[in-house]
């Protein structure tokens, strides 16, 4: 009986020893390390302010055109008896190389004409002076006293001098339409279009042919108000003022072709269309006629990509266009880490510049990275204060 009742309460002992050992084992473990849940500032870029001097330009467009551009015309009708070979379009001509030839037969007659009607002018003035001559003699034999203008044939002899003069005038005339029979190039230039062929008949102030002067190519540049700003633009008052630099650029099968000029003058007005004050560049001996001054020749009716050299500013901060708002404010970076937003003058945006006048100093940094809702004394973190992965390395082998 004993028996039985060690074995009923032997299951009970092993239970509680069971719970005891289970609480003490409990006990005795350590526990897992709590692991805090701390929120980094934000990760961000800057850009470090500078002061610097800044040299703008001015970028334009436009298309090469002569300086002087002719219709050449007939003086005198005629029919055509020699042309030039180069009389055909794209041919030079010289300053006063001939170009055509009309028929003289007719301009030389009336040139021997005219010397035989002042030849008869002369003699007949002469013989007038001479007849005076014996009149003048024998009033004075025949009556003392004064003498009537009449008696000496003074009236006769001023016709005959008057008669004199047109027969002089009617040769030079006569002259100068010979010359004109041979037609000219008024300057060097290059011959833009033909209107007449050999053997033509042509009248006066027939248009023979349109030349283009190679001596000076001018690009008419539209420049708004903004633009003027940024240059120092000839006025007409100093006329040994050297305008801006201007590089002009072209695409020439495939090939990037530059030219260099100079902006000489404005217009002076203000197109009303447009809104905007025309520039004019010249560039000098664009064809290479003269010194080769170019790479290759700049010919006319190209259409040309140009950037004029503006002024030059000192102590301009440049900053990405986007690290600025509508407001001209930016976010700083302060040295405890924080960000701070500042009001700046802002001298110029260009494209996606903006060059800051005030407003900052030098070294500071300027935050570029776009956030949703920045605050004053926000806490950020730069590229700066992240350890390199050999920084790490050195700092884990010490």
């Amino acid at each position: 009986m004993a028996m039985k009742k060690r074995f009923i309460f032997l299951p009970i002992i092993l239970i509680a020893a069971a719970i005891v050992i289970f609480i003490f084992m409990g006990k005795a473990r350590t526990p897992p390390p709590q692991q805090t849940n701390e929120r980094l500032p934000v990760l961000v870029e800057y850009h470090l302010a500078e002061r610097k001097e800044v040299q703008f330009s001015v970028p334009a467009q436009g298309n090469v055109m002569p300086r002087f551009a002719t219709q050449v015309t007939a003086e005198v009708s005629g029919r055509i008896a020699w042309v030039s070979p180069k009389f055909e379009a794209g041919g030079f001509f010289d300053a006063g190389e001939p170009m055509l030839r009309i028929d003289e037969f007719d301009y030389a007659t009336a040139v021997e004409e005219a010397k035989a009607n002042l030849a008869r002018a002369q003699a007949s003035v002469a013989e007038e002076r001479a007849r005076g001559q014996v009149a003048e003699a024998e009033w004075r034999s025949i009556e003392a006293g004064d003498i009537p203008d009449l008696g000496l044939r003074r009236p006769q002899i001023a016709s005959e001098l008057a008669n004199l003069r047109s027969a002089e005038a009617r040769l030079a005339q006569a002259e100068r339409n010979l010359e004109r029979t041979e037609i000219k190039a008024p300057f060097a230039g290059v011959l833009q279009a033909r209107n007449v062929n050999l053997g033509q008949y042509i009248s006066v102030n027939s248009n023979v042919a349109t030349l283009f002067g190679t001596d000076t190519a001018e690009i008419r540049l539209p420049l708004s108000d903004f633009d003027l700003a940024l240059l120092d633009v000839p006025t007409g008052r100093e006329p040994n003022f050297v305008g801006p630099r201007v590089i002009l650029r072209a695409e020439i099968g495939g090939l990037t072709r530059q030219w260099l000029g100079n902006l000489v003058r404005t217009e002076g007005v203000v197109d009303s269309d447009r809104r905007v004050t025309f520039a004019v560049v010249e560039v000098l001996d664009p064809y290479n006629r003269d010194e080769a001054p170019h790479a290759q020749p700049l010919t006319f009716g190209r259409f040309v990509r140009a950037e004029v050299q503006g002024i030059s500013v000192q102590g301009l901060i440049e900053l990405p266009r986007y690290a600025v708002n509508s407001n001209q404010q930016v976010w700083v970076i302060t040295s405890e880490n924080t960000i701070e937003q500042r009001t700046i003058d802002v001298y110029r945006r260009i494209n996606d510049t903006v060059y800051v006048s005030g407003g900052l100093q030098d070294g500071e940094r300027v935050m570029l990275t776009q956030l949703e809702t920045p605050l004053n004394g926000m806490r950020v973190r730069t590229p700066d204060d992240i350890e390199s992965p050999r920084g790490q390395t050195a700092a884990n082998e010490e």
